[in-house]
Parts: C-alpha cells; sequence; structure tokens
C-alpha cells in the first residue's frame, strides 16, 4: 500500500494500535484454558509441563517487549507492530493445528515473544498521534480494551469448557482471525509521525548521535534526567502488579483452597466485577487529560490498599477475598496498569520511549513471575504472610505514585533543558512541538 494512502485518525489509531492489548488479555487467558485445562488430556501435559509451558510464555512476554521496545526506537513504531502480529498470527496458527506437546511449547513461546513486543510500540504510537488534550484519553482506551479481551475470552472458553482440544483450537482459531484482521487494517497506518520528526531532528543534529540515540540503545534511559521515569514508572507497575498478577493468575487458586466455595463461585464474583471496572475506566477517559486525574487517581490508590488490607487484617475469608477481588478491579480503572502506561508517554522522550516502555513492561513480569512461583506454597502454609507482602507493595505503588511521579519533568519539558555531553542523546530524542 503506497505511503499517500495510510491514514492515521487518531481514533483509528487508539483502536488498531490499541489491540495489542485485547490480544494480550486474550492469548494469556486463552493460553491458561487450553493449555492447563483443554489440551491436557489430549496432549498427555502433566503438571509440571503446564506450569513450565506457561512460566516460559510469560518469560518470553518479558524478552518480547525488550525486544520491541528497543526495535520500536530504532526501527519505527509501524514496521514493529506490524512483525509482531505476524509473528502473533503464525503463533496462533501453530497452536491451532498442535497435534503433540513440541507444537504447543513453540506456539507459546512465539505467541508470547509476539504479545511483548507488540505493546510497547504499539502504545508509543497512540501517545504520539494523539492530539494534545486527548493522549492520556487514547492510550487509556487500551486498557478498556484489555478488558474486552477478558470478557469475551472468558465468554468464549466458558462456551466451549467441555469441547476439550476442540474447545482449545476454539479459543486459537479466535486470536488468529483477530490478529489477521487487526493486521490488514493496521496496514493502512502510516509511521508515527512524532517518531519520524524526533528521528529526522536527530539526524540533522548529529548524525552519529542520531544514530546512537535512533538506535533504541538503553545507555541514554539510564541517565539523568530520563532515569527517574524509569526507575519510578518501572517500580510503581512491578509494585502493582504482583498483586493484579496474584489474583488475576492464583484468584481461583487461593479461592478455593482457602474457602469452601468453588471455583465456579469465584468466576462468578470475577464476572460481577467486570462492570464496575469498566465503569471506573471510563471515568479515567473522562479525566485522564484534566487536573481532576489525579483526585481520581487517590480514589484509586484507596481502593486497591483496602483490596488487600480486608484479607490481612479481617482474614482471608470468602467475603474478604471476594471483596478484594471487587475492589482491586474498581481500582484498576483509576489506577495500576492504566496510569502506568499515561505516565510512560508522558515521561519519556520520543526516541527512548518504546525502549524504555518495554523495558519496565519485561520487569513487570519477571517481577511478577518470580512471585508467582512462591505464591502456591504461601497460599498453603503462611497466607496472611503473602496478602501482607502484597498490601505493603500495594501501598509502595501507591506512595510512588502519589509523591514522585507527580514531581518528574514531562519528555516536553527537557527540550527547553541546556544540552550536556551525557544528555545529548536524550535531549535530541525529546518530543518535537507541532
Amino acid at each position: 500500500m503506497s505511503e499517500r494512502n495510510r491514514t492515521n485518525g487518531p481514533w483509528k489509531v487508539a483502536l488498531l494500535a490499541g489491540m495489542a492489548s485485547y490480544l494480550d488479555a486474550g492469548a494469556l487467558i486463552s493460553s491458561g484454558l487450553a493449555i492447563g485445562t483443554l489440551f491436557e488430556e489430549s496432549m498427555h501435559l502433566g503438571g509440571g509441563t503446564v506450569g513450565g509451558i506457561l512460566g516460559v510464555q510469560t518469560l518470553m512476554v518479558a524478552a518480547g517487549a525488550v525486544l520491541g521496545g528497543r526495535s520500536g526506537d530504532r526501527y519505527g513504531r509501524r514496521k514493529v507492530f506490524t512483525l509482531s502480529l505476524i509473528l502473533f498470527a503464525a503463533g496462533a496458527t501453530v497452536l491451532l493445528a498442535a497435534t503433540g506437546p513440541a507444537m504447543v511449547w513453540i506456539g507459546a513461546t512465539v505467541i508470547g515473544v509476539a504479545i511483548g513486543a507488540d505493546l510497547p510500540a504499539s502504545l508509543a504510537m497512540i501517545g504520539e498521534e494523539a492530539p494534545e488534550g486527548m493522549k492520556g484519553k487514547m492510550v487509556a482506551l487500551s486498557e478498556l480494551l484489555w478488558g474486552t479481551g477478558i470478557v469475551v475470552t472468558s465468554l468464549l472458553g466458558a462456551i466451549t469448557a467441555d469441547l476439550g482440544a476442540l474447545g482449545a483450537r476454539i479459543l486459537f482459531a479466535h486470536l488468529l482471525v483477530v490478529a489477521l484482521v487487526v493486521l490488514v487494517l493496521r496496514m493502512t497506518l502510516g509511521e508515527s509521525a512524532e517518531w519520524a520528526r524526533a528521528r529526522q531532528t536527530a539526524a540533522t543534529a548529529d548524525r552519529t548521535t542520531a544514530d546512537s540515540a535512533g538506535r533504541g540503545r538503553l545507555g541514554p534511559a539510564f541517565r539523568k534526567p530520563v532515569i527517574a521515569a524509569v526507575a519510578a514508572t518501572g517500580l510503581y507497575y512491578a509494585a502493582w502488579g504482583v498483586g493484579a498478577n496474584t489474583l488475576g493468575q492464583f484468584g481461583s487458586y487461593i479461592f478455593t483452597h482457602l474457602t469452601d466455595h468453588s471455583a465456579a463461585t469465584w468466576s462468578l464474583v470475577s464476572l460481577l466485577a467486570i462492570p464496575l471496572g469498566a465503569g471506573t475506566g471510563l471515568i479515567l477517559l473522562r479525566v485522564v487529560d484534566t487536573p481532576a486525574r489525579d483526585r481520581w487517581f487517590v480514589v484509586g490508590s484507596v481502593l486497591l490498599i483496602t483490596a488487600w488490607a480486608l484479607p490481612v487484617f479481617l482474614g482471608p475469608t470468602a467475603a474478604t477475598l471476594a471483596a478484594a477481588g471487587v475492589l482491586l478491579t474498581a481500582s484498576t480503572g483509576l489506577a495500576g496498569e492504566t496510569m502506568y502506561k499515561v505516565w510512560s508517554q508522558e515521561l519519556v522522550p520520543t526516541l527512548l520511549r518504546a525502549t524504555v516502555q518495554g523495558t519496565t513492561f519485561a520487569f513487570n513480569r519477571v517481577v511478577a513471575a518470580g512471585f508467582a512461583f512462591a505464591t502456591p506454597a504461601l497460599v498453603r502454609h503462611h497466607p496472611t504472610l503473602l496478602f501482607s507482602l502484597v498490601l505493603a507493595l500495594a501501598v509502595g505503588a501507591s506512595l510512588i505514585g502519589l509523591l514522585w511521579i507527580p514531581r518528574l519533568s514531562k519528555a516536553r519539558e527537557l527540550d527547553h533543558r541546556p544540552p550536556s555531553p551525557d544528555l545529548r542523546a536524550v535531549d535530541i530524542s525529546t518530543e518535537v512541538s507541532t
């Protein structure tokens, strides 16, 4: 398709690039259900094999995020999120046609890398193509698409739950169809204009520096003043993510082991909480580009802390765990991953944005995966310790979001700082005002 036929309407970009989050949610839920249950008998997958496949997939998401982030800053957003979708479709095809454990291992690994690579480049594209006054809103839309992916895949999983391997293939067929449709539509998008301008400015200023900054190197990201944004967003997302991953991945396990209720009851609680999360997400869409978002972030942080305080101080009962699930879902619309995505676009210079977000996203996944290894043992033997650790991390994350991140310089403000040898590669890769 010729460049002149490619159009980048802001909402078009927000929707098509934001579908990375839909596919992320859909793939992770489909993998967990298909590999953990539906493929188990026909593919002869033991418990160790299931855990190994899903664990490796999580690590591949982290690896893909680093690779995709660096490549997105070096080669452009469009190339990365196009190639990542092709890779995603290939992984979904392998899982759809899987006849044995080897194909399941390969498909899960490929789809993990693709998910990770797509997210940082796609989110950077959304923020860069959105008009002033709507950047946060369009980035936050991706979180609603993530929630939509959860709902659609969960409902499809419920319908196909009794079909065994056929049900698993239906789940992966759904992902393949969505990926191919989005891929075709993404081909109508042009490159991020902001990235192209920043790259050209860097090249005009100094060819050597341009090559250094444009290659998505990590070095400039770990020097002042960008390092502060890297540390703040990375630590916030990782500290918040441990709790979100614990309840998301192990919610049913925790509920059934610590109460007398079934997994079906926990699924019902989770489904009932989704409309509340969508409601708070819509509130954030209205206020995220205004000063009012700070007040709503406080509300989200209070909900987050309360969610984990209940099982710590009142004990892990059916009531407190259900309340924790509902409050955590509600808080996610106003804080957590949504605000991490928004901050990552606001605080990091253009030519480092995807690199930094890929790095912090990977850090989140690695920390969550490490904590997950100990979660089942803590549930069985030290549940109060488990919830206390998650509560402490939730408090730490909230303090970072309330006290540290508001003090950081926006990416555009770095344009006006006097250049120095250490900052040169950073300064030239800041936003170029339109």
